[in-house]
């Protein structure tokens, strides 16, 4: 596989064109015409919507690492959260977190830590990498299923509709608020799990990778901050181990537990915590 570095990556414009044109839209947000508190408000609910119900315990816990079950129609509902968050394809990014996973800050990683924090942030996806040229090789599992497949081709699609119906129920403010500003948090927090979370941070566990436990991830990305955890033990659904670190989506999964929606909930052993 070839090694993945800016030096001789070609630049994915389509990527950087989509990237700049969300954030320069969201810069929108400071007009005074486009505030009212009521789209601030709309944000956060989106920003837990998409970032913690869909990337986070949709996409990243129950996808990816299959750390428990659900019906499928509750499964389908949280991979749509997780389309709102604009990240890609659900496939495309189910796939690479795997290809991250099984070469954790080595080199045939999409973003190495190694390579800087610019590079593991955010400059991985503005070039074309050869790691998805593996995205089907690590999803079998979902690739043939038709529901997938639509969200995964028409994600900005999903995200237009969203945004016409914000428009229709609040104007400018809301799309505004409601799409651009909220997806330029919720990328930077997803983000900072590639990046903040292996260089700050304390470790609890020999995780073979640079993953670190930080705590203020964990807060803005609903639990995803405990990594050294997570790396340590993929499976668990649990990210949070000790009674300190908080976790959102794990309290989530429990709620779903109660309700006889989740089940097959993977955990680590008493003894490995």
């Amino acid at each position: 596989m070839t090694i993945a570095t800016s030096d001789n990556l070609r630049l994915d414009w389509v990527v950087i064109t989509y990237m700049a044109f969300i954030h320069l839209t969201a810069l929108f947000a400071l007009l005074p015409s486009n505030f009212n508190w009521t789209a601030v408000g709309l944000m956060i609910f989106f920003h837990w919507v998409t970032g913690g119900l869909g990337v986070t315990l949709g996409w990243h816990r129950l996808v990816t690492h299959r750390s428990f079950q659900t019906p499928k129609w509750l499964e389908y509902f949280l991979v749509l959260c997780g389309t709102i968050s604009c990240q890609g394809g659900v496939i495309h990014w189910v796939g690479l977190h795997r290809i991250h996973h099984l070469h954790s800050d080595t080199q045939p990683d999409p973003h190495d830590s190694h390579q800087g924090f610019w590079w593991s942030h955010m400059a991985w996806m503005l070039h074309k990498i050869p790691a998805d040229e593996q995205i089907s090789k690590f999803t079998k599992d979902i690739s043939g299923d038709r529901v997938y497949q639509f969200l995964d081709k028409y994600f900005v699609l999903v995200q237009v509709v969203l945004g016409l119906l914000l428009y229709a129920l609040g104007g400018w403010p809301f799309v505004v608020w409601g799409i651009f500003v909220r997806l330029v948090l919720v990328f930077h927090c997803t983000w900072f799990v590639n990046s903040a979370t292996h260089k700050f941070g304390y470790r609890t566990y020999e995780s073979n990778d640079c993953s670190k436990n930080c705590w203020w991830v964990a807060l803005l990305t609903y639990g995803e901050g405990w990594h050294n955890n997570h790396h340590a033990y993929q499976y668990s659904a649990r990210h949070g181990i000790k009674w300190w670190e908080i976790d959102l989506t794990w309290m989530t999964i429990q709620f779903l537990q109660q309700l006889g929606l989740a089940k097959n909930v993977k955990l680590i052993s008493p003894e490995q915590t």
